[in-house]
């Protein structure tokens, strides 16, 4: 009660203020301009959210209305940028939501991950509209946080009809808050289904002979490079591909490759070949992954916290890394232990990749292992999907 008398009297003050053209974004939040019909209302505080829910959104659009909400310009964007429907979310105001609700008539309310919105849930619930949470996170900050608020966090979770968690944290966080049992389906991590829809290339002697610095940082590329030359004397015929993080940092890395004495073509003056190949360039990664049966990842020999093993392992590579991975460490400690990964530093990388460039039947073994754990991560959407469609009814 105190929480909707806090936003009514909020949402007067802005009522009261006229609010110009100019100030776009708020009247967009505002809902004081026209809003389309849809079937299913989708919602995704930003990019991340609504990249990572792509698939699932792509999937409810092929037989339904779709209209796609955010909190940010740019999730906005790039919604409206997959050809759909989409705006700013309305804030939880009283006359905002009526209205949005009003002229959209959802019959079926999405939210991506996570966002517990007292007013919006029960003015959906005022209107027999099913919610439901896809991906939802909470971590253990956020749970201690709401559990001083049950009478804001229990009714919002008792009147989901569907939620589908990231990770057993969070399904086991939501049910201690007052998540129903019926509402809860198997967990999905949404952020691994792009990878995962990714098909892997086939083996060749080629891929097997082809080694993918992947998005190394200052201080890495030097050591990746005498780590292949040492290796390379064992194994002739072995390839790098250094693709490295920022492509600005091309004539850096390249004035290395020339002080070393090695012969390397450029990708960004449109090489492809070469015993090296400096990849300095933007949106081709999936290019080298295909090409690469082993791939060391960067960032984690300088503390950069590591970057996603997921494309990598969706590529069936064998992955090496070094020992900093905090951005990832869950991600890495799971391959690490399946033998889908290896950890390395920077006197060892040599070895390593001298031992998988001789055994390819080793190295191939790391990489199936890597994409049966992505794939058992990921999760099958069906299911999920399946359900959402059944909540929204026929086609409107």
């Amino acid at each position: 009660m105190i929480y909707r008398a806090a936003a009514a009297f909020l949402e007067q003050g802005f009522r009261l203020r006229a609010l110009p053209r100019g100030q776009d974004a708020l009247r967009e939040r505002l809902v004081l301009d026209p809003v389309g019909p849809a079937d299913i209302w989708v919602h995704g505080a930003s990019v991340g959210e609504l990249t990572s829910a792509r698939p699932v959104i792509a999937a409810l659009a092929r037989t339904h209305r779709v209209l796609v909400t955010a909190n940010s310009l740019t999730g906005r964007d790039m919604a409206a940028g997959w050809g759909l429907p989409a705006r700013l979310a309305p804030l939880d105001l009283p006359g905002a939501l009526a209205r949005f609700l009003d002229q959209a008539r959802p019959r079926l309310q999405v939210t991506v991950e996570g966002e517990f919105w007292p007013l919006r849930s029960q003015a959906l619930a005022d209107r027999g509209i099913p919610q439901a949470v896809i991906g939802a996170r909470l971590s253990a900050r956020s749970a201690r946080r709401w559990a001083r608020l049950p009478r804001l966090i229990g009714p919002v979770l008792q009147r989901l009809a569907v939620l589908s968690a990231q990770d057993p944290g969070s399904e086991a966080r939501l049910r201690a808050l007052g998540l129903s049992d019926r509402a809860v389906l198997p967990r999905l991590d949404l952020k691994l289904l792009g990878p995962a829809g990714i098909t892997p290339p086939q083996p060749s002697t080629a891929r097997d002979r082809t080694v993918l610095a992947a998005s190394t940082h200052e201080g890495e590329e030097a050591v990746a490079l005498d780590a292949w030359m040492q290796a390379r004397r064992h194994h002739p015929g072995l390839r790098l591909i250094l693709a490295i993080r920022h492509p600005q940092r091309g004539d850096e890395v390249a004035a290395l490759l020339v002080g070393r004495g090695v012969a390397f073509q450029r990708r960004s003056a449109g090489g492809t070949g070469g015993a090296v190949l400096l990849a300095d360039t933007l949106g081709e990664m999936d290019r080298w992954y295909a090409a690469a049966g082993i791939c060391f990842v960067g960032g984690s020999l300088t503390d950069r916290g590591g970057h996603t093993p997921w494309e990598p392992a969706a590529h069936g590579s064998a992955i090496l890394h070094g020992p900093h991975v905090g951005n990832f460490i869950e991600a890495y400690g799971a391959l690490d232990a399946a033998g889908a990964a290896r950890p390395v530093d920077a006197g060892s990388l040599a070895d390593r990749l001298a031992h998988l460039a001789g055994d390819a039947l080793a190295a191939r073994r790391m990489g199936q292992a890597a994409r049966a754990v992505l794939d058992d991560r990921a999760g099958d959407p069906a299911a999920l999907i399946g359900r959402l469609r059944e909540l929204a009814g026929a086609q409107g």
